[in-house]
This record gives C-alpha cells, sequence and structure tokens, in this order.
C-alpha cells in the first residue's frame, strides 16, 4: 500500500463547511483507505491505498463528502515523496522558509499565465512559480498578503491550496 496526502481546501472555516475531522477518518476508513490520521480542521490527510491512482482518490474522497456532508470540496492527493520533493524545491532562504507558504496546484499552469502572473509585484511578498507550487513569502504575514490563494488561483486559472511551513514539515512526519 502507498501512502498519500489529500489536501482538501476550503473546509472548516469561518463555521462553513464544517467536516469534523474525526467523522472524516471514520468515512475514508469505511471506503478501504487505511491507517487514515488528520492534521488540525484545516483538511490534512494522511492515509494508505492499494489504489494507485491519484485522481480516482480524488474523486473517491470528493464523491464520499458530498454524500456525508451535502457539499462539494475540491480535494488534492499527492504521495509522500510529491510533498517532500515539494518542500524541499522551496527556493527560499532557510529564514524565510520557515515563514513561508506553499500553494499547491491541481495541475501545471500555462507558461503564458506564469510569466504574465511573475509580473505582478507586490511589495513586501515575494513568490516562484515551479511546476504545481507557488512558493510564497510575505513580510506582512499571510492575513494581509494581497498573493493568497484565491490571486493564485485566478491569475494561473488552477485550482490550488495552501499550507503554511508547519503544516508541510508535520505531513512529511506523519507520511
Amino acid at each position: 500500500m502507498k501512502k498519500y496526502i489529500a489536501l482538501l481546501r476550503g473546509i472548516n472555516v469561518s463555521g462553513c463547511k464544517k467536516v469534523p475531522m474525526a467523522e472524516l477518518r471514520e468515512l475514508l476508513s469505511k471506503v478501504g483507505f487505511r491507517n487514515v490520521q488528520t492534521y488540525i480542521q484545516s483538511g490534512n490527510v494522511v492515509f494508505q491505498s492499494s489504489e494507485g491512482n491519484k485522481q480516482a482518490l480524488e474523486e473517491i474522497i470528493q464523491n464520499e463528502i458530498q454524500q456525508c456532508f451535502g457539499f462539494e470540496v475540491p480535494v488534492l492527493v499527492l504521495t509522500s515523496s510529491e510533498i517532500k520533493e515539494i518542500f524541499d524545491s522551496c527556493p527560499f532562504s532557510e529564514e524565510k522558509k520557515e515563514k513561508s507558504y506553499f500553494t499547491l496546484l491541481h495541475t501545471t499552469p500555462s507558461q503564458e499565465l506564469v510569466i504574465s502572473t511573475l509580473k505582478e509585484d507586490y511589495p513586501n511578498e515575494t513568490f516562484y512559480i515551479k511546476d504545481q507550487c507557488v512558493y510564497f513569502y510575505s513580510l506582512n504575514g499571510y492575513g494581509k498578503a494581497k498573493c493568497n490563494n484565491n490571486f493564485f488561483e485566478r491569475k494561473l486559472k488552477v485550482s490550488a491550496t495552501t499550507r503554511n511551513y508547519k503544516t508541510m514539515v508535520k505531513l512529511i512526519a506523519m507520511s
């Protein structure tokens, strides 16, 4: 069985799209996933599955959440080695890396959109786009940043979900 990380977008935010983690673990265990673990309430799931198709895993998770909780949730599934490679490829210095954010893209954006987005410039905000990840750092923190998850989704025309450094470290340790 292979280890995977599922990243759910937009759950348990300001009381909307509530998905209790205990119920999510039980739900995913019932569909045959093994050793299901969650980390914090924002939709980070580590599990094992014999299914080798990540898109099929995403669809299974999305369908189960839709049936159980009654709403759609975008899901991105990565292997443990993929998430480690993304983390290790962060271009920031160690000091900045510990305060950085990883916007994980569901698909690789077109080169045209990447070039166009890279022309955007906001004071105290730095980002790099590499394959299916935007590495982001803001001197003023993420809450006040112009370049947030919605910004990158809009500019790159892809579904995305963002995790901070601490969450990435924990997910790698769990997987």
